[in-house]
């Protein structure tokens, strides 16, 4: 006859162990201590065989039928259920041991063995941080794209349209860092495409018109704040390289007698190594300022402390104290600025200009072409000419066109 929860409830422990049967196979066995474990029997390929299906009260007497019913389909479909619950057991270890963070943490990890800069790690963690709080802990191989939209949208509801696809590119990277190490099958980013907001293109503020460069750079000649902050001012539009890169310069990378700045490839956006030639007006800068740091590692160390480069907000923030609003100018802007004037000029090879910009060509094979091609005596005239040109707008002088790339300036 069938248990009931009342006969269930009510079995005590006796001198030896007994049980309790129920139907098809189910059955209760009581220990002398009075615990109470459901088990079912059950032959597989000629030997009997016994199924733990939990212990009472935990687990109750219709549980415990359901378990039972469960495992004899799977009998009937010719699957063990004991070895079927082994599998379950290994594969729920191995999801929780592999959450979204865990794998973050190990992409990350692998992101600082190959020496990404560090600000490129602290903007990712950034981004990371947004979205573990609400998957973090979820198995990578069961978050779906509706639940990655979820988190996505709710960035997006802050009005921060631009952080929610960047975010959605690093949790894509993620993702596949998850499938090539055998913990994710597929990405659900790349379902997300055309589903969040696309923001408004915001170009960076720069100054591009002649005679207000020459209205800047006297207003940089004029800056009364620290000797070292005023030398990466005048230097920053000579050389147009990325903020970071320039505050990060050090003693060891120029090359004085060669005239020119190597920065390795570990600094670079790109991570390949660059070079920057530099003018006569550069070099006048440069060893100005050796005199001032050049007993440090960098060219610009922190006002704080010479072990560490100048903050990132150093340069931008001497920009709004010469009164130039971040509408009008940041120090990024001395790159559009030299592109757009450089390009405008019409005398110089647009490979040229985009390989002195450290540019990545957005096409593998053409990459491969215009990297081997470095245009380096051109670039070299290039840097030469762009400085002549800067010191005129400067000065209200006029630029007159010389031979061989070069000019000269008259009053």
């Amino acid at each position: 006859m069938p248990l009931t929860e009342l006969k269930v409830r009510n079995a005590k422990g006796r001198a030896a162990a007994y049980k309790l049967a129920d139907a098809r196979a189910l059955y209760l066995l009581v220990r002398p201590d009075g615990a109470r474990y459901w088990r079912m029997d059950y032959r597989w390929h000629g030997k009997r065989k016994t199924l733990a299906l939990g212990v009472y009260p935990a687990v109750t007497l219709s549980e415990a039928r359901m378990g039972r019913d469960l495992a004899k389909k799977q009998l009937a479909s010719g699957i063990d259920p004991s070895a079927q619950r082994r599998r379950d057991r290994i594969a729920s270890k191995s999801a929780s041991a592999n959450t979204f963070r865990l794998v973050a943490e190990d992409w990350m990890a692998k992101l600082e063995r190959e020496g990404r800069a560090v600000a490129t790690l602290n903007k990712i963690r950034w981004l990371l941080d947004l979205a573990c709080p609400l998957i973090g802990e979820q198995p990578i191989s069961t978050i779906t794209a509706p639940t990655l939209l979820d988190v996505l949208q709710r960035v997006e509801a802050r009005g921060h349209y631009e952080t929610a696809r960047r975010l959605r590119s690093t949790c894509g990277q993620v993702f596949r860092y998850a499938i090539a190490t055998g913990r994710a099958e597929r990405d659900p980013s790349a379902d997300l495409r055309g589903a969040l907001t696309a923001p408004k293109v915001k170009h960076r503020s720069a100054i591009t018109d002649p005679i207000a460069i020459g209205a800047m750079l006297r207003a940089i000649d004029g800056y009364d704040g620290h000797p070292v902050t005023l030398a990466a001012l005048r230097l920053a539009p000579l050389v147009f390289v990325r903020p970071g890169e320039l505050r990060q310069a050090e003693w060891s990378e120029i090359d004085f007698e060669q005239a020119e700045w190597r920065i390795p490839a570990v600094k670079m956006k790109m991570r390949q190594p660059h070079r920057v030639p530099l003018s006569r007006q550069a070099l006048t800068i440069l060893r100005d300022l050796q005199a001032i740091t050049g007993n440090n590692r960098f060219l610009f160390p922190s006002i704080r402390s010479s072990v560490r480069p100048m903050s990132e907000n150093t340069l931008n923030a001497a920009l709004r104290r010469l009164g130039y609003s971040k509408d009008e100018a940041t120090t990024h802007g001395f790159r559009s600025m030299a592109a757009v004037r450089l390009n405008e000029m019409g005398r110089w090879n647009a490979d040229a200009i985009e390989r002195q910009l450290a540019h990545q060509e957005p096409n593998a094979v053409r990459r491969a072409y215009t990297h081997a091609a470095e245009y380096w005596p051109e670039r070299r005239k290039m840097m030469q000419v762009w400085a002549d040109h800067l010191e005129a707008w400067r000065d209200g002088t006029k630029i007159i066109p010389g031979q061989f790339g070069q000019s000269r300036v008259a009053p």
